[in-house]
């Protein structure tokens, strides 16, 4: 082999190896970045409206519950307990060792009535929730914004989220772009 052929080849193998390094850097940053930082969802169903609508694409920010628990009246993302590959996305309502109980189309947290109401309708049926519930140490209770429409913790299928289940929180709409923006 001739000095010229064996040249061409080691800057082949050297472009070869420069170009496979830098893909394998990119898909491990994006792994990390999905598994550790945030990552983007999409929204299945109206259980959210009017501050979600189906087909909304978000963002979701996994970064923020590595150092502090969720708060009240966040949008967070969690798997349906039913089929563990779909996410559900609803909105913080109870926190740990709290009563939270239903009456009359109204949510109340220890006896007082919640201080924002995010429904679509002002008006939430009681499910499967009879009376009250408290919530242990490490349980939320979450509502879906279109109340009247969501399989939420009211439904004996959710029930009470535990905290190792949420995943994030919805922080941004992507898409569709005319309505993209924070979420609140």
């Amino acid at each position: 082999m001739s000095f010229r052929i064996r040249r061409r080849a080691h800057r082949f193998y050297s472009e070869l190896c420069f170009w496979g390094s830098t893909v394998f850097i990119a898909v491990f940053v994006s792994f990390l970045i999905i598994t550790f930082i945030g990552e983007r969802t999409g929204v299945s169903g109206h259980s959210m409206e009017p501050t979600l609508h189906h087909m909304d694409s978000v963002l979701v920010d996994k970064l923020t519950y590595r150092f502090r628990d969720p708060k009240r009246f966040e949008v967070v993302v969690f798997p349906n307990p039913a089929d563990r590959k779909e996410k559900l996305v609803k909105r913080v309502i109870g926190m740990p060792g709290e009563t939270v109980e239903i009456r009359s189309g109204t949510v109340y947290i220890d006896g007082r009535i919640i201080s924002r109401d995010y429904s679509k309708d002002h008006m939430t049926f009681s499910i499967n929730v009879e009376g009250s519930i408290t919530l242990k140490k490490d349980e939320y209770f979450v509502l879906g914004d279109n109340r009247n429409n969501s399989m939420d913790s009211r439904d004996i299928r959710v029930g009470p989220i535990y905290r190792k289940e949420i995943q994030g929180r919805v922080v941004f709409r992507l898409f569709p772009l005319k309505d993209a923006g924070r979420i609140l």
